[in-house]
């Protein structure tokens, strides 16, 4: 079931560089909703409705209350204002469809933080770094797009002068709330051990020289997500949407994950 979003999901993200004006705003909105909709089928298939509940409250709701008190204040991310009315409806000039991106975009990489390592700590931390790797890719697309604007300028990463660093730091401050909920919540469900964040058991953290085992068969959905996410990014950026910069940060970011899941990979069918 979680594969059939995510192969939408897919199909509509590749139609996105051939969209312009209304019909690029109502692509945007479709991978929201298809990356959102992907995310809770496959949370409520392996973990139950229960939790694919508490995630979405927790991620989503956070999410939109952090967007609430950015555009009003300015914090945690910075100075920035929304398009008026191509998103869809607003709660004080926030598109209500923002907070399923946040669970649309967390997730898969909450699952694969998860499985990189047994430690909480150490999964709510790749968390918070995974959030800012997706949103150096996220940022400067829906920038480039018009999809909201910064006050400030000159004050970002080199290429990317137009979003301050103040909006990386609030992304890992928001993200990183957002894990700790979530690993208080997993403990409370007593989730299974894909959420819970148990990887291999065989892994150099546990003093064996086993062979290492595949990606768990119930953790292939996100992590395809998460794959593209990263590798189909890189190159949109980098080929079809001219954003080079975020081609390369975005690629460096997501790859904190990315690289040791495909070093894992390739590893399981080698042994």
């Amino acid at each position: 079931m979680p594969a059939v979003p995510a192969v939408l999901l897919v199909l509509v993200q590749i139609s996105y560089p051939l969209a312009s004006g209304v019909a690029r705003d109502r692509v945007t909105v479709a991978v929201v909703l298809l990356s959102a909709g992907t995310a809770l089928v496959h949370a409520v298939v392996t973990c139950g409705i229960r939790y694919a509940l508490g995630f979405v409250v927790i991620v989503s709701g956070l999410g939109l209350v952090a967007e609430i008190v950015g555009t009003a204040t300015g914090f945690p991310f910075g100075c920035y204002e929304y398009a008026d009315g191509r998103l869809g409806p607003a709660v004080t000039g926030v598109p209500l469809v923002v907070a399923l991106a946040w669970t649309g975009g967390l997730y898969p990489v909450w699952v694969v933080a998860g499985l990189s390592t047994r430690r909480w700590g150490g999964r709510v931390g790749l968390t918070a770094v995974g959030a800012v790797g997706w949103d150096l890719f996220l940022d400067p697309q829906m920038v480039a797009d018009g999809q909201w604007t910064w006050c400030a300028a000159g004050r970002g990463l080199p290429g990317l002068d137009g979003i301050p660093y103040t909006n990386y730091l609030g992304w890992f401050a928001v993200a990183l709330v957002m894990a700790l909920l979530l690993t208080g919540s997993a403990a409370q469900d007593g989730t299974s051990a894909l959420e819970s964040g148990t990887p291999d058991p065989t892994g150099p953290e546990h003093g064996s020289r086993g062979p290492v085992s595949p990606i768990p068969a119930a953790a292939v959905v996100p992590v395809a997500v998460f794959m593209w996410t990263w590798l189909g990014s890189t190159l949109a950026h980098a080929v079809f949407l001219d954003l080079p910069y975020s081609a390369w940060y975005g690629c460096i970011g997501l790859g904190v994950l990315g690289v040791p899941l495909l070093v894992r990979s390739v590893a399981a069918r080698r042994g």
